[in-house]
């Protein structure tokens, strides 16, 4: 037996699980304290998003309404700037905050961005990889499955299937910077813009500090995960 649901790699995963649940607990009351605070400028979420993109020089990305909160993104495939219930019609500085966030992506895709290039290619391996890595592990390291190398040498599906998963860690790694550089560049929009006065764009800073921190602890427990497989791959050949 592997004792794999009693083995002591679970503690990587339980370590990511408990920073994403603090992350996003972090966002959320965040994103809560300043949804009370309406912008002096009286601007909505989906206004001021169209207000940066034509300072800019974009006027072929539209805004649209998405259900959910803080379902919020730039679709670049599309050219559209969806923006969620709390963000659309809200007036608050949380609100123009992350929409500001979401048109830090339009600009980075206007001027080719190149890390916003590279997560975009990575978008279908990364999809492969979340769905199909882990499960090729389990079974490599269940069934023992694995292959001869013209030349001698053994490969294992387990390792195939770590390779694969970590197609969708390096996708959580690469977005890291697409997601503070779109911040920094909404702030420094806003800051220059007259959209919002000083103490307000302190405020947004705040908010989108936060939510870069969902993209740092996503990107932290993708890395222990495949930290994890890789254990367990290790011990399954000790083992053999």
């Amino acid at each position: 037996m592997l004792g794999y649901y009693f083995d002591p790699t679970y503690l990587l995963v339980l370590a990511g699980a408990i920073l994403c649940i603090l992350a996003s607990a972090r966002v959320n009351s965040t994103y809560s304290k300043y949804a009370r605070i309406r912008a002096r400028s009286g601007f909505t979420g989906a206004e001021a998003a169209r207000r940066i993109l034509q300072m800019s020089g974009i006027y072929d990305v539209q805004v649209q309404h998405i259900a959910g909160n803080l379902t919020d993104h730039y679709d670049p495939a599309h050219k559209v700037l969806r923006l969620s219930d709390s963000v659309y019609g809200s007036g608050s500085v949380a609100a123009i905050g992350v929409a500001a966030h979401e048109c830090g992506h339009a600009i980075q895709h206007q001027q080719g961005y190149l890390p916003l290039k590279i997560r975009s290619s990575l978008v279908p391996a990364a999809n492969i990889g979340s769905r199909l890595g882990l499960p090729l592990v389990i079974l490599g390291l269940i069934l023992g499955i694995g292959f001869d190398l013209p030349g001698g040498g053994y490969f294992s599906l387990a390792q195939v299937g770590i390779w694969v998963f970590s197609l969708a860690v390096l996708f959580q790694v690469v977005t890291l910077p697409v997601e503070f550089d779109a911040s920094r560049r909404a702030l420094k929009i806003l800051g220059n813009s007259g959209i919002m006065g000083s103490d307000e764009v302190g405020s947004c800073k705040r908010v989108l500090g936060a939510a870069a921190l969902t993209y740092v602890a996503a990107a932290a427990s993708s890395v222990l995960q495949l930290l994890r497989l890789v254990i367990l791959s290790g011990g399954r050949r000790r083992d053999d």
